[in-house]
C-alpha cells in the first residue's frame, strides 16, 4: 500500500452526495457571481470564526493584499512578516508597494518570535502579519500588545489554520483582520481557488467588499480603483458543505498527529511542539531531520508521500534578491528550510496508513 501525502479524492467521495447537490443547486439557480451562496457562506464563516464580518475573495493572497490596500498601506511603508513562511505573506506586502521586513521564528514553534519583533519596527512600519504556520496559532497576545504600543495593525495570515484556537479563541478573530485561503489542500478547501477576509471592523469590511469588485458598490459606479477578486458561487456552495464537517475533520487530523508524536518520540527526529496556549488543527505535521533529503528519498521508495514546506525561504528567493539578504541574514529560517519534512496528513488517513508511515519512518531513520 502506498500512502499519499494528501488524498483529496477521498475527501470528495466522503461528501459526494452533498457536494454534488450543492453543484446542481448553483447551476439551477442561474446566478454564478456574488449571489446567495457567497452571502450565506460569509455569514456562516464569520459566525464560525467568532467575528462580525467575512468577505469572500478570489484566493488567500488576495485576502491579505486587499486588507493592506483597505488600510491604505503602500509605497514607502514597511510590513513585518515572518522570515519562515510561504512567499504569499511577503507578496501581500510587496504587491501593495510596501517592503516586507522579515523576523526570525521561535525554534520551538517555527512561528514568528514575538520577542524579536520590536527590534524590526521603524517609523515606516504600518502592520505586522503573523502566520499561523502549519495550523498552529502564533503567540498573539504579545504581538497585539506590541502593535498597540506602536500604533500598528495586526493582520493574521490564517491560510493554514481554519478552526485553530489561541487561548480558546479561533484564528481569524485575533487581530484587526485575517486572510484565509481555501486552496483545495487546506483544512477547509474549495474545489479550486478561493479566499476570505474576516474582521470585526465594519468600515474595513465594507471597503474590502468594494475593492474586490472593481471598486464598486453600485453597478457601474466606481468609487476607487479596485480589482476583480470574488469568491464565486460554486466554491461558496462547496465550502458551505465542508464547513459543516470542518471540526470533525480537524479532530481526525489531531488523532493522526497524536499517534505520530507518541510513536516518534524515540526516533532521531524533532517532532512538533505545541505550547499550552494553542489548539492546532494540523494542516501539516512537520518534523526536523539533519538527514532530511535522505529520509525523504527513503520514504518515497517505501511508498510514503512527503513534501517540504518550504525548501527555499523567501529571503533567498530570486523574487526578493533586491532586498540583499544572504543565507546568514536569517540563519534560523535557513536552517529550517534545510531540515523540515512534512509527513502525510489529512482527515481521510486510516489507522493502517498511519501505521505504515510510522513503520517506514522508524525503519529508515
Amino acid at each position: 500500500m502506498r500512502v499519499p501525502f494528501l488524498d483529496l479524492k477521498a475527501s470528495y467521495l466522503e461528501l459526494k452526495e452533498e457536494l454534488d447537490a450543492a453543484y446542481y443547486r448553483v447551476m439551477d439557480s442561474g446566478w454564478y457571481v456574488l449571489g446567495n451562496e457567497v452571502e450565506v457562506f460569509e455569514a456562516e464563516f464569520a459566525e464560525y470564526c467568532g467575528v462580525r464580518h467575512c468577505v469572500g475573495v478570489g484566493n488567500g493572497l488576495d485576502a491579505l493584499q486587499l486588507i493592506l490596500s483597505a488600510m491604505d498601506i503602500g509605497s514607502g511603508d514597511e510590513v513585518i512578516v515572518p522570515a519562515n513562511t510561504y512567499i504569499a505573506t511577503w507578496l501581500a506586502a510587496s504587491n501593495v508597494g510596501a517592503v516586507p521586513v522579515p523576523v526570525e521564528p521561535c525554534l520551538l514553534t517555527y512561528n514568528i518570535d514575538p520577542a524579536r519583533i520590536e527590534a524590526a519596527i521603524t517609523p515606516r512600519t504600518k502592520a505586522i502579519i503573523p502566520v499561523h504556520l502549519y495550523g498552529q496559532p502564533a503567540d498573539m497576545d504579545p504581538i497585539n500588545e506590541l502593535a498597540a504600543k506602536h500604533g500598528l495593525a495586526v493582520v493574521e495570515d490564517a491560510a493554514q489554520a481554519h478552526g485553530a484556537r489561541y487561548k480558546g479563541r479561533r484564528t481569524g478573530s485575533l487581530g484587526h483582520a485575517a486572510g484565509f485561503s481555501f486552496y483545495p489542500g487546506k483544512n477547509l478547501g474549495a474545489i479550486g481557488d478561493g479566499g476570505a477576509v474576516t474582521t470585526n471592523d465594519e468600515s474595513l469590511a465594507n471597503r474590502i467588499r468594494m475593492l474586490r469588485n472593481y471598486g464598486s458598490q453600485q453597478k457601474y459606479v466606481h468609487e476607487c480603483q479596485g480589482v476583480n477578486s470574488r469568491l464565486d458561487e460554486l466554491q461558496a456552495a462547496f465550502l458551505r458543505v465542508k464547513l459543516r464537517y470542518l471540526d470533525e475533520w480537524n479532530a481526525r487530523r489531531v488523532r493522526v498527529a497524536t499517534a505520530y508524536t507518541a510513536a516518534l518520540s524515540e526516533v532521531p527526529l524533532v517532532v512538533p511542539f505545541v505550547p499550552g496556549f494553542a489548539d492546532p488543527v494540523w494542516h501539516l505535521y512537520v518534523v526536523l531531520s539533519e538527514k532530511r533529503d535522505a529520509l525523504q528519498q527513503q520514504l518515497h521508495a517505501a511508498g510514503i508521500g512527503t513534501l517540504i514546506h518550504y525548501p527555499i525561504p523567501p529571503h533567498l528567493q530570486a523574487a526578493y534578491a533586491m532586498l540583499g539578504h544572504d543565507r546568514e541574514a536569517f540563519p534560523l529560517s535557513t536552517r529550517l528550510a534545510e531540515q523540515v519534512l512534512s509527513l502525510p496528513m489529512g482527515p481521510s488517513m486510516t489507522d493502517e496508513q498511519v501505521s505504515l508511515v510510522l513503520n517506514a519512518v522508524s525503519t529508515v531513520s
